[in-house]
């Protein structure tokens, strides 16, 4: 049998290759033993740092940086991606986190009708014949209309669906950006019924319209998806599927993405799903009253009083799989939610209460400024703030 030979302290001594196969796989099993407990030792450190994060409880806030404006009374702010929109009767315009304008918008308005989905915007007015629509970074068209508007939905894509009073009918036309007409319908109170809500899918592609009709005496509601793509051409009217609702008025719809969409009625909370052809996916009967509907990043929240002493209202919060989050307690008089990945963000001018979707309170305490708007930046826990004198951005501590 071969041997090697090995030279230890000046003397040499022979070891057998079974010997050093051996010795090789004990070395490689300890480095492989070194590199496991070097990763577990990694995900406890990962783990231990993540559950302090989750556990903890912010008490204030810095502001990091503040850039004067001047707000008019006369002036609102909403949400625009991460910039924010101002808009009023004779204008809207368009600032970063910076407080520096992107854009201005000029125009004379008095009911103003507005809608934005994902950073997209489009501006009009009840009765008028303009609609503008806008992104965070630019202007993307405008649309003169034949006939008065009577409400206006768009998609982050920039296409517009407007409903037109012509006469004896009502029309529901969707445009491109351009003010390209891609699709055209009309309906009468005897037929359709009234469009009370409309909304457009993020791409555009699913237009959700509620419908009020009375029929031998008793209202009714249907709401209608329609397939604005090459899949509604197989259909009468692009109309893929809809749903009738007996003694029910249904006064908002929206989309939670391009495959989920929900409306809220006076005693009914429904979700569909399918990005071609919406299916309900479930529905809820509603023994209190609601009181207010937001919805964003795949959420949505109803809410209500609340019958607990110890707080005003209630928030229930749904994901876009039908799935109740949680239920969520709100103190004061709430003039907005803002919904995160992880957290979801309730306040108004000077109060603020920032939950975990598990339930945990994370922030409870007051602005010293009268805040406007609170917008999300890509860090955690920390927002810009619109206030009437300044844009201020904070970090939670």
């Amino acid at each position: 049998m071969a041997k090697f030979r090995t030279i230890k302290g000046g003397r040499s001594e022979e070891t057998s290759p079974d010997d050093y196969r051996s010795k090789l796989k004990k070395h490689r099993a300890m480095n492989a033993y070194r590199t496991m407990l070097f990763i577990v030792l990694i995900l406890v450190l990962v783990l231990i740092i993540y559950a302090r994060f989750q556990s903890h409880v912010y008490t204030g806030y810095e502001v990091l940086a503040a850039n004067e404006r001047t707000v008019p009374d006369s002036q609102r702010d909403i949400r625009l991606g991460h910039s924010i929109l101002s808009y009023s009767h004779d204008g809207a315009h368009c600032i970063d986190a910076d407080g520096k304008t992107v854009w201005d918008q000029g125009y004379e308005m008095q009911d103003i009708r507005i809608s934005e989905c994902n950073g997209t915007v489009a501006i009009a007015s009840y009765n008028g014949r303009e609609v503008y629509i806008l992104n965070e970074k630019e202007k993307l068209g405008a649309i003169k209309t034949n006939f008065p508007i009577r409400d206006v939905a768009v998609a982050q894509t920039g296409r517009v669906t407007l409903v037109l009073n012509a006469g004896d009918s009502t029309m529901i036309n969707t445009y491109s950006p351009a003010g390209d007409l891609l699709y055209s319908g009309q309906m009468h109170m005897s037929g359709s019924g009234y469009p009370v809500s409309l909304a457009l899918s993020p791409a555009g592609n699913l237009l959700c319209v509620s419908f009020i009709y009375v029929d031998a005496g008793t209202v009714k509601s249907t709401i209608a998806f329609y397939n604005l793509t090459e899949v509604g051409d197989n259909y009468t009217d692009f109309l893929v599927s809809s749903y009738d609702y007996t003694d029910l008025i249904v006064p908002e719809v929206g989309f939670l993405d391009d495959s989920t969409a929900y409306a809220v009625g006076d005693e009914r909370f429904m979700i569909y799903k399918g990005a071609e052809q919406p299916e309900s996916l479930g529905e809820h009967l509603l023994s209190d009253e609601i009181r207010s509907v937001f919805a964003g990043n795949g959420y949505v929240g109803l809410v209500f009083r609340s019958s607990d002493s110890d707080a005003r209202y209630r928030m229930d919060v749904y994901d876009s799989g039908d799935n109740l989050v949680g239920k969520f307690n709100i103190d004061f008089e709430y003039t907005d939610v803002l919904f995160e990945d992880s957290d979801l963000v309730i306040y108004n001018e000077s109060s603020c209460i920032i939950y975990t979707y598990r339930g945990k309170e994370k922030y409870n305490d007051s602005f010293r400024d009268g805040v406007r708007l609170v917008i999300p930046t890509d860090k955690a826990y920390r927002y810009v703030l619109s206030t009437s004198s300044a844009v201020e951005t904070i970090r939670l501590n």
